[in-house]
């Protein structure tokens, strides 16, 4: 039971999707750091369980509890314009314009400067960004990566506890990146890098998320987050090589050839800034990634669920031994693009939960998806029969088993998902179990990326 008298340990299902609702939207806001949501959260809370002990009903309730929530006053005015149809907005709606945020642009522009001049002080000791070498594979993640977990620290003030525990895993992932005596073009090296720009990444979403690494929804915010940045990545490359090909072709207008600067300033330094600023573009510019992200997932899911009945098709025409097991795993480029094709698929799943009312009852879009999620696992258990006939024919090598652990990993994320999403279009289960569960795999695949990292490079002779 909880201390306050007035508050209610548990509450019917409709109240607590209406609060997940409200609590998914308040999170997004930068203005409301994590720690803030959880105590307005128990205040939320704490309200309505004292108005229904009043005589009010459960909807009555939350919506007076979050009207009485004065700090929210404006938030809930945005909400209700956007969600015409919540209940609480003849309580809440009005004229009064919304304050301006600031979105830290001074900082991640210093910030973005700071990974550029990283990138570039290796060229003090002789090493280029194109010239040849390890120096960049081996530490490219940690060369970038630590101004974005950086920006994320300062914005959410981060604790001193959250700082080291974030700053720990970058510590340690440099011990390995540095010691591993790798051999030239070493297939673990390219494993190790990948695993280790993955495993940051992670790292970065417990500053993020402001070390509730815990909870379900600060997880869901952070994925939320990595869809966002890659939609303003990928349009600040394209920017990028826009902006690349006009100055390519300005000074060679005037006899000048740009293509030193270009490869050895401008394409490290952009890379490096992008990553950054991406970060800060999601921040400050949520409302309007909110209309593009989820347009791109509703337009890449039917896509992909094509592409995967497709190949399945193929499969079963071709024989799984020959179109498979031959033609996939005797190619590593193959390989590795089976796997990338299943990880867009679960985050165009997970992405589309993030971004969905969990309000709203089930959709044709997640029957859809539903469909996307059996294809997948059908694909997933023939890239894995067939991998693992092609390792006990041929022996194991560092590649095949990283694909063969990312997708054991996969099949059982995608095996839990079906079954909640059959759950869930069938009005047995709520939303929130899938997104608990699909959260919730986050740590299994940190821990693999960790695995190859570490261990990889020396079971299989850096090679």
């Amino acid at each position: 039971m909880s201390d306050d008298p007035g508050k209610v340990d548990d509450l019917d299902a409709g109240t607590e999707q209406q609060i997940a609702a409200w609590r998914t939207y308040v999170s997004r806001r930068e203005a409301i750091h994590g720690r803030d949501v959880d105590e307005l959260e128990d205040h939320l809370r704490g309200e309505i369980g004292r108005l229904a002990a009043s005589g009010l009903d459960a909807d009555e309730a939350f919506l007076v509890g979050v009207k009485r929530l004065g700090a929210l006053d404006e938030l809930s005015r945005e909400y209700a314009r956007e969600h015409s149809e919540r209940l609480w907005k003849q309580l809440m709606f009005g004229d009064e314009p919304t304050a301006p945020r600031n979105g830290g642009l001074l900082l991640a522009v210093g910030l973005a400067l700071g990974a550029a001049i990283a990138i570039k002080l290796s060229a003090l000791f002789g090493v280029d960004f194109a010239a040849p070498g390890d120096f960049y594979p081996r530490f490219l993640p940690l060369l970038i990566l630590p101004f974005v977990a950086a920006y994320f620290l300062v914005r959410r003030r981060a604790s001193l506890a959250t700082i080291g525990i974030v700053a720990a895993p970058f510590a340690l992932a440099a011990v390995p990146m540095a010691v591993y005596p790798f051999h030239n073009d070493a297939a673990t090296l390219v494993l190790a890098t990948t695993h280790c720009a993955v495993a940051l990444w992670l790292v970065i979403g417990i500053a993020y998320v402001d070390g509730r690494v815990r909870s379900s929804r600060a997880r869901m915010d952070f994925i939320r987050f990595t869809g966002e940045w890659v939609v303003y990545l990928a349009l600040i490359a394209l920017g990028g090589g826009v902006l690349i090909a006009l100055t390519m072709g300005v000074f060679a207008a005037i006899g000048v050839d740009a293509a030193m600067f270009v490869q050895d300033w401008m394409l490290p330094c952009g890379v490096a800034g992008a990553v950054v600023i991406a970060a800060w573009l999601v921040e400050a510019k949520q409302s309007v990634i909110e209309n593009i992200a989820p347009v791109l997932t509703k337009l890449f899911t039917p896509l992909f669920t094509l592409l995967l009945l497709a190949f399945i098709a193929a499969g079963i025409v071709q024989g799984v031994s020959t179109a498979i097991g031959v033609e996939v795993f005797g190619q590593r480029d193959l390989l590795i693009l089976f796997d990338v094709v299943l990880v867009v698929v679960v985050g165009l799943l997970l992405y589309a939960q993030s971004a969905r009312d969990p309000l709203a009852p089930p959709s044709w879009f997640d029957r859809l998806q539903l469909v996307l999620v059996a294809a997948a696992i059908v694909v997933d258990a023939m890239v894995l029969v067939a991998m693992i006939g092609r390792i006990a024919e041929w022996g194991a090598s560092p590649n095949k088993l990283a694909s063969l652990g990312l997708n054991v990993i996969l099949l059982a994320n995608l095996a839990g998902a079906a079954w909640l999403q059959v759950r869930f279009v069938m009005h047995r289960a709520p939303l929130e179990r899938l997104e608990r569960w699909q959260t919730g795999f986050l740590p299994v695949y940190l821990a693999w990326a960790a695995v190859v990292v570490v261990v990889f490079p020396p079971v299989f002779g850096f090679v």
